[in-house]
C-alpha cells in the first residue's frame, strides 16, 4: 500500500534519529541510511535534496516540541521564577527521551555536516536563552529578582547548565541521565537566581 504524503519523509527523518542514538563514531551516511530503510539513495533524495536538508527536519522538529510547551509554560504560569523550573525542566527531559535529538542539540551530529546546520541549533539556542530572559524579567516585576539583576547573565547561566547536561549524557553513551540530580540541583540554580535580590534563602513551596 502506498504511503501518505509525508509519512515516508517522517519514517527517513524517525530512522535517522534513531541512528544516531547508538553513535559508534562512524559519519553518518545516506547510503547507510538508506540501508536500514532497505530502498535506494536515489529513493531518499525524493523526499530530501540532500543530508544537510534532513538534519534541518531534526531541528525543526526540535524547535517546534520545545517552543510548542514553552509557550504553554509562558502562557499559563504566572510567576517567573516557576517559568524558569519548567523550561529548564523540559530542556532535561526532552534530552532524555530524544537520546538521537541531544546529539544534534550539542552539534556532536552535525560535525563535519554542512556549517548552516549548525548556525540553526545556535539559533534555536538562543531563542530557548531569551524565553529565559524573559521569564526572569517577569520575575523581577514580582520581586522575586532586583530589577538591576543581571537577567542575561542568569539565562545564560541557565543555558549553560542545561546544555552541559546534554553534553555529559551524550559523551557518557547516554547513562548518566540529565534528570537524574535534577531535584537537588534546581535549588542550588534557584538560589543563584533569588542572590541577585539579596535573598539568602529559598522561598517556601518552590
Amino acid at each position: 500500500m502506498a504511503s501518505k504524503p509525508g509519512e515516508r519523509r517522517l519514517q527517513i527523518l524517525q530512522t535517522l534519529a534513531a541512528m544516531l542514538e547508538t553513535p559508534q563514531g562512524e559519519k553518518i551516511t545516506t547510503a547507510a541510511l538508506a540501508a536500514r530503510l532497505q530502498c535506494s539513495e536515489a529513493a531518499l533524495y525524493r523526499h530530501f535534496a540532500s543530508k544537510a536538508q534532513m538534519f534541518e527536519g531534526l531541528i525543526e522538529f526540535i524547535e517546534q516540541s520545545l517552543f510548542t510547551v514553552i509557550n504553554q509554560i509562558t502562557r499559563d504560569e504566572a510567576q517567573g521564577l516557576n517559568q524558569i523550573e519548567q523550561i529548564v525542566g523540559l530542556l532535561l527531559r526532552f534530552a532524555q527521551k530524544n537520546r538521537g535529538m541531544t546529539r544534534v542539540l550539542i552539534g556532536d551530529a552535525l560535525v563535519n555536516e554542512n556549517e548552516r546546520l549548525q548556525s540553526r541549533i545556535n539559533g534555536v539556542l538562543d531563542k530557548i536563552e531569551a524565553a529565559m530572559k524573559q521569564a526572569l524579567r517577569i520575575a523581577a516585576t514580582q520581586e522575586n529578582l532586583k530589577p538591576d539583576a543581571d537577567f542575561g547573565a542568569l539565562a545564560n547561566l541557565l543555558r549553560c547548565y542545561a546544555v552541559g547536561r546534554w553534553e555529559q549524557y551524550a559523551r557518557s553513551g547516554f547513562t548518566r541521565e540529565p534528570l537524574s540530580q535534577w531535584p537537588q540541583q534546581w535549588p542550588m540554580l534557584y538560589f543563584a537566581c533569588l542572590s541577585q535580590s539579596g535573598c539568602q534563602e529559598l522561598k517556601s513551596g518552590n
